[in-house]
């Protein structure tokens, strides 16, 4: 009876794609099962995977584990045993199999081998075994080099970040530099990330990996919070410094200012902390600012049922509801309710930028003092090395000096946050109403926010009624 076996092909890296390397080794594979009379009869094939990564899962590798055990095939043919297990664990598993189903075949291009005997099956955990170490010295060796590209202020190499042109990861590319620019605004104006996630999906931004439907929000925060952006490295996700306490700076082309990567990084950060497990979503312009004319509840949008796409009646409308603890006794189409708040609060911040004087930028006034902080801490670290102080002198020393140097980076941020967020969030005095209408709804509400507390919707009598302005009662701040 003709032996049905599979045919396992792995390669680490595939850079191109193109799966050629496994091609070749399954073509070797198929020639030496036909030359031991065995009939192939399923490729299991890992391309780009790697076999020493204890965190990577091989797919392929997993079900021809599956279906040895369950006999749906009688033995297995690789390249090489390096091309099944890199580490031992998984030889372990894969010899267990031959152990309980002592007839099964064993075969590689490469050399005489069979996990049916005791022998076969020492010798290949002495292989593996140097498989493994080769592995391990290969990663020492390209982590200890990427630490110096790093130390050097070079790339690694990949595809470049979302922000630098496709062809040279240290050019920016101009356009999409002004849309990460013009996303951190947003934030800083009150947006919320999963919005501009949702406008970078539509447009197709941010580099989304090919066969995804959604990109991912850390995806987007990181895009707009990346050290990359104002030229540090980085190395396994964290800041680089060098021996002067300062970040080490990369070849490339930056896209902020530290002082405007900082206040971006920093509202983030705080959001976090303040609004955790809360949802920053609001639907309707007026939700939890505008209260009932006769509780004072706040009023919040619902979706009129009735109405249907090019119908004449209402979409939404601003309803005091008794679930809310309201008295369910005031509602209105919200509209018009919308238009005459925005056009108060867009005329009420056009008069006063226009007898308002332009503040000029202020720089954080320590700046001198974190400079001389970490010159101390530079020096510090300079004198242990030549010998004049003890390396318990230096400890001594340096966590004040540390302490002092991070309160004062935490001041910092906090300074051009509250800078640049009065900056983004100002700004509208030459917007139009429709402009207003455009914005993410998070900024409409900042707008609005900025001129009144609240806005109480009265009661409009029985029976339908033209709109009427007089019982809009906004509260200005």
């Amino acid at each position: 009876m003709v032996r049905k076996v599979g045919i396992y092909t792995r390669i680490s890296r595939d850079d191109e794609g193109e799966a050629l390397g496994v091609a070749r080794q399954r073509t070797d594979c198929e020639r030496l099962a036909d030359l031991r009379t065995w009939q192939p009869v399923k490729i299991y094939e890992d391309n780009d995977v790697s076999a020493f990564k204890r965190n990577v899962v091989r797919d392929e590798f997993e079900l021809m584990l599956r279906d040895l055990r369950a006999g749906l095939i009688d033995g297995v043919v690789a390249y090489d045993l390096d091309r099944l297990a890199r580490q031992p664990r998984d030889l372990e598993r894969l010899i267990e199999i031959f152990e309980e189903r002592q007839r099964l075949e064993f075969a590689t291009v490469t050399n005489d081998l069979n996990l049916g005997t005791a022998d076969g099956r020492t010798m290949a955990r002495i292989m593996v075994a140097f498989a493994n170490k080769s592995s391990h010295d290969t990663s020492r060796r390209i982590k200890r080099k990427h630490l110096e590209l790093a130390q050097q202020g070079k790339s690694n190499g990949g595809p470049a970040p979302y922000g630098w042109r496709k062809d040279d990861r240290n050019t920016v590319d101009p356009d999409a530099a002004k849309h990460i620019r013009e996303a951190q605004r947003e934030v800083l104006a009150g947006v919320r990330i999963g919005t501009i996630r949702t406008r970078w999906q539509e447009l197709g931004l941010g580099n989304p990996r090919e066969g995804t439907k959604r990109m991912a929000h850390h995806h987007v925060e990181h895009i707009l919070t990346n050290p990359r952006l104002v030229g540090y490295r980085t190395y396994h996700g964290e800041i680089l410094y060098g021996d002067s306490g300062h970040p080490v700076m990369g070849e490339w082309e930056s896209i902020n200012t530290v002082e405007e990567w900082e206040a971006v990084c920093a509202a983030i950060a705080e959001r976090k902390q303040t609004k955790a497990g809360q949802s920053l979503a609001r639907k309707y312009l007026l939700s939890g600012i505008a209260r009932c004319g006769l509780c004072k509840s706040k009023i919040r949008g619902q979706v009129n049922r009735k109405w249907q796409p090019g119908s004449k009646g209402a979409q939404y409308t601003y309803q005091c509801s008794k679930v809310n603890g309201g008295c369910g006794k005031v509602g209105r189409v919200g509209e018009p309710v919308d238009k005459l708040v925005a056009r108060l609060a867009l005329n009420e911040q056009r008069e006063k930028a226009a007898s308002a004087s332009v503040p000029a930028e202020q720089r954080w006034p320590k700046e001198t003092e974190l400079e001389s902080t970490l010159a101390d801490i530079a020096q510090l670290i300079e004198a242990e090395k030549g010998g004049d102080i003890t390396v318990s002198s230096l400890l001594q020393l340096l966590p004040g000096k540390e302490k002092k140097r991070d309160e004062l980076k935490l001041e910092r941020a906090r300074f051009y946050k509250e800078q640049k967020q009065a900056e983004a969030k100002g700004g509208v005095a030459d917007l139009t109403e429709d402009e207003f209408f455009d914005l993410p709804i998070e900024r409409q509400r900042e707008i609005v926010l900025h001129s009144l507390t609240a806005v109480i919707i009265h009661p409009a009598g029985r029976g339908k009624r033209k709109f009427d302005p007089d019982l809009i009662d906004p509260i200005w701040r």
